[in-house]
């Protein structure tokens, strides 16, 4: 039975105001697999999502070299811990309009309770600070025109 009202916030003062984070202590990597190559076993998948050419997988670096896998973009996991609406009008681009004002190469991925952002090694603790700065409300002034 469907679920008619998603769970979580929808209002953008209230997700931004009530925005904390949490640093994942994990390396990852964005891999592409072919559509017929098997998974990799789902405690290496943080995130997966198919596309025509194959199969971007989000793993850890760890797994990435044990396993051969071609990888690019190295990065941390930041959760956004305030749980967001999946209707949710704004958020991710207040989010990543903020760090890309910053310089800060983002991408997001929307979970069904929260909103998660990749960023590069080396540029998590400058993401994390501009993102207390938004929940503070010095960075609402680029919001993207919202």
């Amino acid at each position: 039975m469907a679920n008619t009202a998603p769970p979580g916030e929808t209002s953008l003062q209230i997700l931004l105001s009530s925005l904390t984070t949490s640093l994942h202590p994990s390396t990852f990597v964005f891999a592409t697999i072919s559509s017929s190559a098997p998974l990799p076993p789902p405690s290496e998948i943080q995130a997966m999502f198919r596309e025509t050419e194959g199969v971007t997988v989000v793993t850890t670096i760890e797994y990435a070299t044990e396993s051969g896998l071609e990888f690019v973009f190295p990065c941390r996991m930041i959760q956004l811990n305030v749980q967001s609406s999946l209707e949710a009008v704004g958020f991710m681009a207040v989010v990543a309009t903020n760090l890309a004002a910053g310089g800060i190469a983002t991408n997001p991925i929307s979970g069904f309770y929260h909103d998660h952002i990749f960023v590069p090694v080396g540029k998590e603790r400058e993401a994390v600070e501009l993102l207390e700065e938004v929940a503070r409300g010095a960075g609402t002034v680029r919001q993207a025109g919202l």
